[in-house]
């Protein structure tokens, strides 16, 4: 199993090269496998590690982004439940598990957050694996070694290095602090686990990104939501789905910013933004009055004017004309919920 190779690398104080990673499974074929507590730890941690199956319902708003049939990770914590990112289980119609044995049981979706992007399914049927042990993300720094493993009856595991630490925010009205950076990049991320040298869990895959090491410098890599993150919000997403700090303002505008400024890259049909005439390429310079430089800072302002279905003074820039536009806001989640037959 490739963890032997990763035990020996994970004590390597030195930075990771791109190739390690690339390299790890032809490197542990030929390993010596050590008998010891932190290898065994290790292994644990792996086999914790299940594939996730999602097919969403069919007029389900987010199959133009993702797709029905969405594959990717999950991760085996306590209670029996299975923690991976949220967006693959959106708008689920069923999901199914599937542990290193290749046993395969169908799911039910616990919950989905929309301020930490986390997921959580609860198989219908006993897994194998023992649940992973929950680390802290806090201490995880630049040059940090970390195991990265993707699920499901073939698992992947790899090497990564820690390459930046730093606030993330997302296009789709998405913003959180301590986001884990990772290189190399790999495509398996979705609900990968990012596993330290103790055997612990400290983030779930989110993303593929071009800008791991800083947001002006293209080197690919994966982002990764801290553990952190779900502590304060799990009890909260097991009672009701999801904590009380998702429901908040939510507009409809993919956006990125650009020289500083917030631009409009689409909206969503029948949104808020939508619904007011917002439209791709329309610049965003404020919010009730407040200018807003760049996307955490127009986060930031929206998610303070007040509860969804607040209405929001957005000032904008379409073509070279100055508008004030008011939008009343939604919960995003009753958007998702309320579309005609879901």
């Amino acid at each position: 199993m490739a963890c032997a190779a990763m035990g020996l690398a994970l004590a390597a104080p030195a930075f990771a090269p791109p190739a390690l990673a690339a390299s790890a499974r032809s490197v542990a074929d030929t390993a010596p496998q050590p008998d010891n507590a932190a290898y065994q730890r290790l292994v644990r941690a792996a086999r914790a590690v299940v594939g996730v199956k999602v097919r969403a319902l069919p007029d389900a708003r987010s199959n133009e982004t993702l797709g029905q049939e969405r594959n990717g990770s999950g991760v085996v914590i306590k209670g029996g439940l299975v923690l991976t990112i949220g967006y693959l289980i959106q708008e689920a119609d069923q999901a199914w598990v599937t542990d290193s044995r290749g046993e395969t049981v169908p799911a039910t979706v616990v919950g989905y957050d929309d301020a930490t992007g986390f997921g959580l399914l609860k198989p219908l049927a006993h897994l194998a694996p023992e649940p992973i042990r929950i680390g802290t993300s806090s201490p995880i720094s630049q040059l940090d070694r970390m195991m990265i493993v993707s699920g499901g009856e073939e698992q992947s595991i790899s090497l990564a290095t820690v390459v930046a630490r730093r606030q993330f925010a997302g296009y789709w009205e998405y913003l959180i602090d301590g986001a884990i950076f990772t290189v190399p990049p790999r495509l398996d991320h979705s609900g990968a686990a990012l596993i330290d040298k103790d055997g612990e869990l400290v983030g779930i895959g989110s993303l593929f990104v071009m800008d791991s090491l800083k947001s002006d410098q293209r080197i690919p890599g994966n982002m990764f939501v801290p553990i952190d993150l779900l502590k304060p919000a799990l009890a909260e997403m097991l009672r009701s789905g999801e904590q009380k700090a998702s429901h908040r303002p939510w507009l409809g505008v993919d956006s990125l910013e650009e020289d500083g400024r917030v631009k409009v890259m689409q909206v969503s049909d029948e949104g808020p933004a939508a619904k007011a005439g917002i439209k791709a390429g329309d610049i965003i310079l404020s919010v009730d009055g407040e200018p807003v430089d760049g996307l955490p800072k127009f986060y930031e302002r929206l998610w303070s004017v007040g509860p969804p279905g607040t209405d929001v003074r957005l000032t904008l820039l379409q073509g070279a004309a100055v508008h004030e536009v008011m939008v009343r806001s939604i919960d995003h989640q009753q958007f998702v919920r309320h579309k005609p037959g879901i």
